[in-house]
């Protein structure tokens, strides 16, 4: 697709209630009036004082994580994967395949691309990039390891929210030490087109249990909206945070795209929850309540 050209409304609601009911969980469940401002310059500019910093409130803002080749590098193998001419990764798409005929409708449907770091070189680089994984290191205080490896694509005018949600209460990510997540956003992501949104400090809270509602997500009612801090960035950019922060993304209501990395690292030492110890600290297995 053009990058000049102004993508056309594919995913646009089907019909007014859709997006009204899209429209009200954007305004009570996120703030837009919290900015955060507290930012790392450049990923070489990490110190042990950061370490500190992250474990306290649970996140991190790195405004150059990626420069110019690697942002172009990972947008053109993104597209590379979803128009096919990169094969082994695998895509999520929020239609039926069959019902997309052409580039840009593939594009414009595709929520998530994934397991991609074992079939294409260009977005391994940055999973293995030497900075992203030194500073893993240092806030594990032991050698890192890649858990997951996905992009989020929060296609225009009509990009789905994604419910405030811990990572770890994800299965893959369930582990028995603290899993890091490194958000890296390849377009501009802004207020408007559905940039991160976190709850400083919510880790400490620990594993939460988690409703199947919109999505695998906290409970509505136990969102601490007053708290939620937004987190723009721009391309290059990231977000490091703890697999046990309260964190969201809402609905993509501009004409803009936002592409964006998501890489999970766990300490080398972490080991997988069992079944059993997951149901206890993620689900309602303990207490019977409901949503």
């Amino acid at each position: 697709m053009n990058e000049a050209k102004e993508p056309r409304t594919l995913y646009s609601y089907e019909n007014q209630d859709e997006q009204q009911l899209a429209q009200d969980i954007a305004e009570k469940l996120y703030r837009y009036d919290s900015i955060e401002s507290d930012r790392i310059r450049t990923i070489q500019d990490f110190t042990e004082q950061h370490v500190r910093q992250f474990w306290e409130r649970g996140y991190l803002v790195i405004d150059e994580v990626l420069d110019e080749k690697e942002i172009k590098d990972s947008l053109e193998a993104l597209m590379d994967i979803l128009y096919e001419r990169s094969l082994g990764s695998k895509v999520q798409y929020v239609k039926p395949k069959s019902q997309l005929h052409s580039d840009e409708e593939r594009e414009l449907a595709a929520r998530k691309i994934y397991d991609y770091i074992d079939h294409e070189p260009r977005l391994r680089h940055v999973a293995f990039q030497d900075g992203i994984m030194g500073v893993m290191a240092q806030l594990f205080g032991e050698e890192a390891k890649v858990a997951q490896d996905q992009a989020i694509l929060k296609p225009p005018t009509g990009g789905a929210e994604k419910p405030w949600h811990q990572d770890m209460a994800y299965g893959p990510l369930a582990f028995d030490k603290s899993v890091i997540g490194i958000w890296i956003a390849l377009d501009p992501a802004e207020l408007d087109n559905g940039c991160m949104h976190v709850i400083p400090y919510s880790h400490r809270d620990g594993a939460v249990p988690h409703y199947a509602v919109r999505d695998w997500q906290l409970c509505d009612l136990s969102v601490q909206v007053e708290r939620d801090v937004a987190v723009p960035l721009k391309p290059g950019g990231a977000l490091l945070f703890s697999g046990l922060l309260h964190h969201g993304t809402p609905p993509n209501f501009s004409v803009k795209r936002r592409r964006a990395m998501q890489i999970h690292y766990a300490a080398e030492s972490a080991k997988k929850l069992t079944p059993l110890e997951y149901k206890k600290m993620f689900t309602n297995e303990m207490t019977g309540a409901e949503c």
